[in-house]
């Protein structure tokens, strides 16, 4: 191979699990200041192949092929940042045991102001400029967008030359996904090569310098972006490129039943008395879908928790027909525990990683609805299966699924309660086109079947939240704007919301 010596490399590199290959004779070259992006549908073999990076693959896989570092450190900044970051320790002990590092050359009486100099700054390049009032958080404390830009601050500080960013763009909505994209090129502007795994397409098209498309575990076509952008070879690039967000209705017909659930008067704070979350009445309607929208770090996630008794922490009421539910669901009976059903973000930290996919799933009916083992244990086959999870792939734990495969069985895990409120955080932001397109279809189909259940959406995109029929928007912990979707996307009324609506029909438009 000629030009620029790649900092890292790649080459016929195979990963075997359990007699399935999950990685299939892929190489690439990361150059410095460059970005490859590697695309494909959930299962595709990008986080593997990304992570071969650091050496690191799953537990008993059989490797061939060759992986070279040349002498560079290689950040990770993962799809899950929480699971990287010390839930004890407070994001500036963090950050600062690392700068402390960096600076140790220095007179003892200047580490401590240049390692804080450093710390900020570093926070600040990852879009983190409140970095002052951060470093007193624990990371729960934090939004996953906010996490997953620490992580990126850490790497930072490390001085990776490499950086391997899985999804970096997950949860993020229009505006904070641009700050994201200008990082990361500004990361690579200063030399740092950097591997971008990623569905978000948009993201790819504008940060990649080259793109190599992967389907079961192999790399279907490859070269510069715009070429593959605008004129794909392959069928499954060609697909992948072609799909579109399902644009069904949510909106129920006839006259406005009663609210199923009702937030009202809610004040959420975190252990450390600070309020974060301002919500004075929200409602949620049988057969309805509501989105609820925003940026990272606006609350969304916050009050969802509240509802589903996941953050106690808070003054006001969340109301199950008229009647206030527990604040923890520690104290919530079988029944109201079932009524409201919450899909995590975060699908693999939601799962037992010994047991197998169909035992968890299962288990849901028979501990919420009292269901024989064997009659639990088929309708959860029959649940996987029309989620697009056969026998065969349920039969396997967690951590030989791919991310999208846990959403999937996360949501089946959901529905075996036969909850009345299904509170979806952001499941569809980690997953490819295609499958994001399958999830949000199916949801439409389940509000179309069964009028005894409502459905809320948080959500940081759009296009999303289009499929409600009505929208709240938050933004710095209040609600600033809610009403039917058709109206808060076309003629919002908050100069909040305007500036999303703006931004992404931009990106929209750009050819």
């Amino acid at each position: 191979m000629s030009g620029p010596t790649a900092v890292a490399e790649i080459d016929e590199l195979t990963v075997e699990v359990g007699g399935r290959r999950i990685v299939d004779g892929v190489s690439l070259r990361v150059l410095p200041g460059r970005v490859t992006a590697l695309v494909g549908a959930s299962g595709s073999g990008k986080t593997t192949t990304g992570r071969a990076l650091l050496g690191d693959f799953p537990p008993g896989a059989r490797v061939s092929g060759r992986v070279r570092v040349e002498e560079a450190l290689v950040g990770y900044v993962p799809q899950h940042p929480a699971a990287v970051l010390n839930p004890a320790r407070r994001v500036g002990a963090l950050l600062h045991d690392i700068a402390r590092g960096q600076v140790r050359e220095l007179p003892r009486s200047e580490r401590r102001t240049a390692a804080r100099e450093r710390v900020l700054k570093a926070l600040e390049t990852a879009q983190l400029p409140e970095g002052t009032a951060l470093l007193r958080r624990f990371p729960h404390q934090l939004s996953g967008g906010q996490q997953q830009r620490v992580v990126l601050a850490q790497a930072l500080l490390l001085g990776a030359r490499v950086v391997v960013a899985d999804e970096p763009t997950t949860g993020q909505d229009v505006l904070t996904k641009r700050r994201v994209v200008e990082e990361l090129a500004a990361v690579a502007a200063r030399g740092i090569g950097v591997v971008l795994l990623s569905h978000d397409l948009e993201t790819v098209r504008a940060l990649a310098d080259e793109v190599l498309v992967m389907r079961d575990g192999r790399v279907v076509e490859s070269g510069p972006t715009e070429q593959v952008w605008l004129a794909p070879s392959h069928p499954w690039t060609q697909q992948l490129l072609a799909e579109q967000p399902v644009l069904a209705e949510f909106a129920p017909a006839g006259p406005r039943p009663e609210a199923v659930l009702r937030v009202r008067g809610l004040r959420a704070r975190h252990r450390a008395g600070d309020e974060v979350l301002r919500v004075p009445e929200l409602t949620v309607r049988p057969d309805e879908c509501l989105a609820v929208l925003g940026r990272s770090g606006s609350g969304k996630t916050t009050l969802a928790r509240c509802m589903a008794g996941l953050h106690r922490t808070y003054e006001g009421e969340v109301l199950l027909d008229g009647v206030a539910l527990q604040r923890s669901l520690r104290d919530r009976g079988r029944t109201r525990l079932a009524a409201v059903q919450y899909v995590f973000q975060d699908a693999r930290a939601s799962f037992d990683e010994h047991r197998p996919i169909l035992d968890q799933v299962a288990r849901t009916a028979v501990r919420l609805r009292g269901m024989p083992v064997a009659a639990a244990r088929a309708e959860a086959s029959r649940t996987l299966d029309g989620l697009g999870l056969p026998g065969e792939l349920t039969r396997r734990t967690p951590d030989r699924l791919s991310g999208g495969e846990l959403q999937r069985a996360a949501l089946a895990r959901a529905l075996l309660a036969r909850p009345r409120v299904l509170v979806c955080d952001e499941i569809t932001s980690g997953l490819d086109t295609v499958t994001r397109r399958g999830i949000l279809g199916l949801l439409a189909g389940l509000l179309r079947d069964r009028d005894d259940l409502c459905l809320v959406l948080i959500t940081h995109d759009l296009d999303t939240a289009r499929l409600a029929a009505r929208i709240a928007v938050l933004d710095a912990g209040e609600v600033v704007e809610q009403g039917p979707a058709q109206d808060i996307l076309t003629a919002p009324t908050h100069p909040f919301t305007a500036s999303l609506v703006r931004s992404a029909t931009r990106a929209a438009a750009r050819p």
